[in-house]
């Protein structure tokens, strides 16, 4: 993915990163706050410490992107275990049941069809999802358990890579809030046996692919200004890219300032800017004359509101 030339002495992008296992997103997190030096950071979407792969983390005032980059579907390689199930549903947690293994390849991929499109799923109890104001793992912790409201969620893509029982290999694509480990529980029951997660790897965030992922031991290997500047200029993908997804706007550089106060857009200036074609409720980036991200707006019936604002870069 190209990326433009960002100021190393004001920081504001997304960096993606090649999570190891072991380490929390967390982690992650306050890695990049001691090699880079900054306060503003966050990820936007949690991997567990089994898990590696892509951490999308934003920094500065790309932060306020989190909300908009969480939506996006997901992409995982995985290694489920049957024939043992665990209390937190991966290899991380106790044996809680162990049954034999009597399936074969064909019974694994009609089994498969119940868990693609749109599928309910029970959260974990080992999850960072609260009930009642506390976080079910620390229930979990406990030896509580509590009932949890079923979920909707998407997966587009669910497919078997290999069967050498008891393991098998899953190729999965989808939405916000699919739990693999969970999927990987379920799975087990469906075939008559039980199941757990072994390993997982976060292969893709929206556009974001891990083989454009810098490795953490990179950040770690940082120790200097001129590191941190060279780390930024390699790696940093700027506001504007990190959300190309979205519709561009190009701003009149006489109305830029007033966007950023958040001055509402008319249908006129909207059809100036390139966004004649644009629908109500659509998302739309506002770029200024050097393609610098000023604001998200939201389209409506009778121009475009911004509803998220960037200070302008030094």
């Amino acid at each position: 993915m190209p990326r433009r030339r960002t100021r190393p002495d004001h920081p504001a992008g997304v960096l993606v990163i090649d999570k190891p296992t072991g380490p929390t997103s967390h982690d992650v997190v306050a890695l990049v706050r001691r090699a880079l030096r900054m306060r503003r950071v966050g990820h936007t979407g949690t991997l567990d410490p089994l898990a590696r792969g892509v951490l999308v983390v934003c920094v500065g005032e790309g932060t306020k992107l989190s909300p908009y980059l969480t939506e996006s579907e997901k992409a995982y390689e995985c290694t489920v275990r049957l024939g043992q199930a665990t209390d937190t549903h991966d290899a991380a947690g106790k044996v809680t049941a162990e049954a034999p293994v009597n399936v074969d390849e064909a019974a694994v991929r009609e089994a498969l069809e119940r868990f693609r499109g749109q599928i309910t799923q029970v959260p974990p109890m080992y999850s960072a999802i609260k009930k009642g104001g506390e976080r079910l793992y620390d229930l979990a912790r406990q030896g509580k358990t509590v009932e949890r409201e079923p979920r909707i969620v998407h997966v587009h893509r669910l497919e078997l890579t290999r069967f050498e029982p008891p393991e098998l290999d899953l190729s999965i694509v989808c939405s916000k809030g699919t739990y693999v480990r969970t999927l990987a529980h379920d799975l087990g029951e469906a075939l008559g046996t039980c199941g757990h997660l072994k390993s997982l790897v976060r292969t893709r965030v929206g556009t974001f692919r891990i083989e454009d992922a810098v490795s953490t031991e990179v950040l770690e290997a940082i120790d200097s200004r001129e590191g941190r500047d060279a780390f930024l200029e390699a790696h940093l993908i700027p506001m504007a890219q990190a959300v190309d997804f979205l519709p561009a706007l190009h701003l009149n550089p006489r109305i830029v300032r007033s966007v950023r106060q958040g001055r509402k857009l008319g249908p006129g200036e909207v059809a100036m800017a390139g966004g004649g074609g644009l629908r109500p409720g659509q998302l739309a980036r506002l770029l200024d004359e050097r393609g610098q991200l000023v604001a998200l707006g939201q389209v409506k019936t009778h121009g475009l509101q911004p509803v998220r604002v960037f200070q302008e870069a030094p």
